[in-house]
């Protein structure tokens, strides 16, 4: 592991122990025994670690999603993505935040790609929620994020092939079930649904919002 990934790593380990204040300078010199300026040298200042720690959360979510398995049900497989995008923000709080600027470091937030606007062989177009506060996303934060989308996005192919829900842009559907999931993980985040959220609410949602997509018969 190189010096950049070995900064960016250690900043995830302080991040999720310590939250987002405890990302410093300082602080990820000492931990793998470099000077402050490896910073500056790899990532051109807090800034740019900031982006290349999302990438990492990104490709981390990605990996995960990932290696869900596909099963002969196409819906169950969904339902079961769904659960297994909600463990790994659960497991990762403090990172699931900052990937999506919900949280800052250092009064930086990433400039995030929207994956849900692009197609596959597309690049995200830069969207920063707080303008001015980060650069325009490069191309490995847009890249991971869209990688991670487009996991979603083929499972939710895989149930339109098979004839359970309507012919419509997979992707579209894809950014539904995202939206919906992102907005359950946040409030399990903060407290909300308990401790059987991922079985009375998330669950359901999911099937619901499939219910609803359902084809229907001529």
């Amino acid at each position: 592991m190189d010096i950049r990934d070995r900064l960016v790593a250690a900043a995830i380990d302080l991040l999720a122990t310590g939250g987002p204040d405890a990302v410093q300078t300082r602080k990820l010199a000492a931990e793998i025994g470099t000077s402050t300026m490896a910073v500056y040298t790899n990532f051109g200042g807090m800034a740019g670690l900031v982006q290349a720690i999302v990438a990492e959360g990104f490709t981390r979510l990605g990996h995960t999603l990932a290696t869900v398995e596909r099963t002969d049900d196409p819906m169950a497989d969904l339902v079961a993505l769904g659960g297994a995008y909600r463990d790994h923000a659960i497991t990762n709080p403090e990172l699931y935040r900052v990937m999506f600027g919900v949280t800052a470091i250092n009064g930086h937030r990433a400039a995030l790609g929207d994956p849900t606007a692009a197609t596959e062989t597309e690049s995200p177009e830069p969207h920063d929620p707080h303008a001015g506060e980060a650069p325009d996303a490069p191309d490995d934060t847009a890249a991971a994020a869209l990688a991670t989308f487009d996991v979603l996005a083929e499972f939710v192919a895989a149930v339109i092939d098979r004839g359970l829900v309507r012919p419509d842009d997979p992707r579209a559907l894809a950014a539904q079930l995202w939206s919906a999931t992102h907005g359950f993980v946040l409030l399990e985040i903060a407290g909300f649904h308990g401790a059987d959220g991922a079985e009375r609410v998330l669950r359901p949602m999911i099937a619901n919002l499939l219910a609803g997509a359902a084809a229907r018969p001529d």
